[in-house]
């Protein structure tokens, strides 16, 4: 990525970020306006982690260890210029079966209902790999012709050669969907590695 558009990426995480709604039905989805930037993954993936990472904050989406946490769809305002959308967790979440099937027709409904929706990062535990659920989604996803990117979390996890060997076996099946782009991003919201990259990422097909 070009300097200058590294840079303006690290400017817009740094300025204001606010909580804007949670919407748990599609009625309740806010107002199409600014570009988005979706956050799909497993249960416990480290989405809400991976949120505060990107914009410097502790606090902003609320994180936990157990499964299923993030039980509405949340849009963080970033600087009146870009919506970042967190979305619930497939997946092991441990709620009932019918609350799954609820969340995920809601899911579905915002990724197929919003124009403005320029990406989905799907989120990879990078421990564990691309699992049968992740490769529902990305099917999903082809289908619903939207864009995403896969994005490795927990990296801090990984020792030595162990963090390229799973970034070239997530590339390996996302070369098998359509929608999915090729390039894969290793992360950790522990440590700030591969952060700067991911904003600058974001902010390329958001803003460009």
């Amino acid at each position: 990525m070009p300097p200058d558009e590294s840079e303006a990426a690290r400017k817009l995480f740094a300025g204001p970020c606010d909580f804007v709604a949670g919407a748990a039905s599609f009625e309740s989805l806010i107002p199409i306006s600014l570009p988005e930037i979706a956050f799909a993954g497993r249960s416990n993936v480290g989405k809400s982690s991976l949120v505060n990472a990107l914009t410097g904050r502790r606090t902003l989406a609320r994180t936990s260890s157990s499964p299923g946490h993030t039980r509405q769809i949340n849009f963080f305002d970033l600087g009146g210029r870009l919506h970042l959308v967190d979305l619930p967790g497939y997946g092991f979440a441990q709620v009932s079966r019918s609350m799954k099937e609820s969340w995920q027709d809601l899911a579905s409904a915002f990724l197929r209902g919003r124009p403005t929706l320029k990406r989905v990062c799907v989120l990879i535990d990078s421990r564990h790999g691309v699992k049968d659920s992740d490769r529902e989604t990305m099917k999903n996803l082809d289908a619903a012709a939207v864009s995403y990117q896969l994005v490795l979390t927990k990296t801090d996890h990984l020792k030595g050669a162990a963090v390229p060997r799973a970034v070239a076996a997530a590339e390996a099946v996302a070369r098998q969907h359509v929608a999915a782009h090729p390039v894969v991003l290793p992360t950790s919201s522990e440590t700030g590695f591969g952060i700067p990259e991911l904003r600058t990422a974001i902010f390329a097909v958001a803003m460009g």
